[in-house]
C-alpha cells in the first residue's frame, strides 16, 4: 500500500456515499464517531432522493411480512434468497418507525394510520409514501436534517471516491480526490471500517432514471480491489420513463399504474392485458419489454392516466406533474409518451447477512450490494427498504468495533460548486463515456443476446485501452460495464431483468444467482 503526505484518519467508521443507505448506517452507528463522504452537498446526486413510490412495508390490516415476502420471492424470479426476504420483510415496520421518528412527514389519514399504496406484484396495499410520489426527497430531507444535529457524524463533501485502499488482506480506506481536480495526488482516507455505499449503475446506459454520477463507481472500486460480485446481470429497467429526451429521463411512477393508468400505443391500442393477467401491473421486466418491443416496432408508447386520474394528478403526483409541465406535456388531457430505461441493479458487491464483503474490513449497503433480496427482478419500493434494514444491521455488526470517542479536526477539503459541477459535466460529455453508455444500450439492454454480448465486451475492452485519459473513474465505469456484459454472456437462459432473445426461456439449471470476481469476467472478454 502506497503511504501519501495528504493521509487523513476517518477517526471511526468511513461511509463512502450520501444516499439513505449510506445516512441512515451513520445515524444508526451514533453516538460512535462516522466520516460520510459526499462528492456534493448532501441531498445532491443522491438515486434516493428520487425515489418516487415509497417504502414497502407489510404495516396494513391483514398483511403479514410473509406475503410481503412471498411477493419479493415471486417477483425475484426463482432466485431470491429466501431466509433474506423473510429476514427484511420482518424488519420493515421497525425501520418505518425509525424513519417517522427522525421526522418523514408520511401519508396519514385522520386517525394517524399510514395511507398505503400499490404498486406492481404486490398481492395488498403496502407502499409507505409521502405526498404521493415524493417519498424518496423527503426521506432525505428527514434523514440529512437528522444528520446536521448529530454531533458524530462527520460529513465531507467533494470528496468523490477513487479506488478501495488495501493492506494486508484488509480494506483500510479509500483513495479519493476533490471533485474538479484531476491532477492532484490522490487523498488517502484510513478507517478501520469502511462502508461502501455509493449507488448503482444506470448511469451506464444512455437512456436512465438515474442521477449522473451514478454509473457503477462503487461495484468498480470493489471489483478491481478483488471483491466478489453478484448477479452483475441482472438490471432492471423501469418501463416508463418520460421520454423527453433528457438527460437522465424523468420517471413517471408505477404508483401511477397502481391507480388504474394504463399503457396505450400511437395506435391507441392496449397491449398489456394481452400480455400479463396483471396486465400494466405485470412484473416490471415483462411491462419493460413490452414496451421495448412496440417501439422497435416503430410505434410509440403513452401512459394514459386520464381516466383513471383526470386532474386529481396534479395534486396526487406533484413530481410527475412537474416533469410533464418542464417537457410541455398535459397529463389532464392527453397521454405521456414512454419508453424503457435502466433504472435499479439488482446485482452488485456480494454481502452476508450483515453486510460484510467479500473483502475484510469492507461492508456494501443500499444499491451497490447485492444481498440476494431481489433476485433477477426487485420488486416495487423494496430498494428504500433494503437500504434501511441493511444500513441497521451493519451499524449493529461495526458498533461493537468501534468505541465511542471525539471526532479529531479535519481539515483542508471544501465543496466548490462550480468546479464540481464542470468536472461531472466533463466527464458525462467525453467521447469515452458516451461511447460507453450507447455500447450498453444497444448491446447489453433490455434484450440480448450473445452475439450483441460478444461485441459488447469486445467495444469495453477497446475503449478501456484507447480513451484519452483512462482515469480510475473511467476505470471502474468499464469494469462494471465487463461483469455486466461477461454474466449476461455466460448465463444462457431469460430470467427476470436479464433477457437473452437467443435463450428466450427460464433453465432450472440458472436456477442460482451468479457469483464472479473481476478476473473471471476479463478471461470472458478475452475470449468474446
Amino acid at each position: 500500500m502506497t503511504t501519501f503526505d495528504n493521509t487523513l484518519n476517518a477517526d471511526g467508521a468511513l461511509i463512502v456515499g450520501a444516499g439513505l443507505a449510506g445516512l441512515f448506517t451513520a445515524l444508526k452507528l451514533a453516538p460512535r464517531p462516522v466520516t460520510v463522504l459526499s462528492p456534493k452537498p448532501l441531498g445532491m446526486g443522491a438515486s434516493s432522493a428520487w425515489a418516487q413510490g415509497g417504502v414497502a412495508a407489510a404495516i396494513g390490516a391483514g398483511d403479514s411480512p410473509r406475503a410481503h415476502a412471498q411477493d419479493t420471492e415471486m417477483a425475484g424470479a426463482g432466485i431470491v434468497d429466501h431466509g433474506t426476504a423473510e429476514g427484511v420483510t420482518a424488519e420493515a415496520v421497525a425501520r418505518i418507525e425509525d424513519l417517522a421518528r427522525w421526522g418523514t412527514p408520511f401519508d396519514r389519514d385522520d386517525f394517524g394510520n399510514f395511507e398505503l399504496g400499490r404498486e406492481a406484484a404486490h398481492s395488498a396495499n403496502r407502499i409507505v409514501k409521502v405526498e404521493g410520489d415524493r417519498a424518496g426527497w423527503a426521506i432525505m430531507q428527514a434523514i440529512i436534517a437528522q444528520v446536521r444535529r448529530t454531533p458524530s457524524i462527520r460529513v465531507v463533501e467533494g470528496i468523490t471516491a477513487l479506488s478501495l485502499a488495501r493492506d494486508n488482506g484488509r480494506i483500510v480506506g479509500i483513495y479519493g480526490r476533490r471533485l474538479g481536480d484531476r491532477y492532484s495526488e490522490p487523498i488517502f482516507i484510513r478507517a478501520r471500517a469502511t462502508i461502501l455505499a455509493a449507488g448503482g449503475l444506470g448511469g451506464l446506459y444512455a437512456v436512465t432514471t438515474n442521477p449522473p454520477g451514478v454509473r457503477g463507481h462503487a461495484m468498480g472500486m470493489a471489483a478491481r480491489a478483488g471483491a466478489i460480485i453478484a448477479d452483475p446481470e441482472f438490471v432492471q429497467f423501469h418501463p416508463t420513463a418520460i421520454a423527453t429526451g433528457a438527460d437522465p429521463a424523468p420517471l413517471a411512477t408505477e404508483a401511477l399504474r397502481g391507480e388504474g393508468a394504463i399503457l396505450v400505443n400511437d395506435l391507441g391500442e392496449r397491449f398489456m392485458p394481452a400480455i400479463h393477467p396483471d396486465a400494466e401491473l405485470a412484473p416490471r421486466d415483462i411491462v419493460a419489454r413490452a414496451n421495448f418491443r412496440q417501439i422497435q416496432s416503430g410505434r410509440q408508447v403513452f401512459l394514459d392516466t386520464r381516466a383513471a386520474l383526470g386532474d386529481t394528478i396534479l395534486n396526487r403526483f406533484p413530481t410527475v406533474s412537474r416533469y410533464c409541465r418542464e417537457a410541455g406535456i398535459d397529463p389532464v388531457n392527453g397521454m405521456i409518451p414512454v419508453t424503457p430505461a435502466a433504472h435499479f441493479h439488482m446485482g452488485g458487491v456480494k454481502v452476508d447477512e450483515r453486510g460484510r464483503s467479500s473483502l475484510p474490513g469492507l461492508w456494501v449497503c443500499g444499491e451497490a450490494s447485492c444481498t440476494g433480496l431481489h433476485g433477477a427482478n426487485r420488486l416495487a419500493s423494496n430498494s428504500l427498504l433494503e437500504a434501511v434494514v441493511y444500513g441497521a444491521r451493519i451499524a449493529e455488526d461495526i458498533g461493537g468495533l468501534e468505541p465511542q470517542r471525539d471526532l479529531a479536526p479535519f481539515k483542508g477539503i471544501e465543496w466548490n460548486e462550480a468546479e464540481g459541477n464542470q468536472a461531472e459535466t466533463v466527464l458525462r460529455n467525453t467521447v469515452a463515456v458516451q461511447d460507453l453508455r450507447r455500447v450498453m444500450s444497444d448491446l447489453v439492454g433490455v434484450e440480448r443476446d450473445a452475439q450483441g454480448l460478444r461485441e459488447a465486451l469486445r467495444r469495453i475492452a477497446h475503449l478501456e485501452v484507447s480513451a484519452e485519459q483512462v482515469t480510475s473513474a473511467y476505470l471502474n465505469m468499464t469494469t462494471s460495464a465487463t461483469l455486466v456484459a461477461a454474466a449476461a454472456l455466460k448465463r444462457n437462459e431469460s430470467r427476470g431483468g436479464h433477457f437473452r432473445t437467443d435463450f428466450p426461456e427460464p433453465s432450472e439449471r440458472w436456477e442460482h444467482h451468479t457469483e464472479m470476481t473481476l478476473d473471471e469476467a476479463l478471461a470472458i472478454r478475452a475470449g468474446a
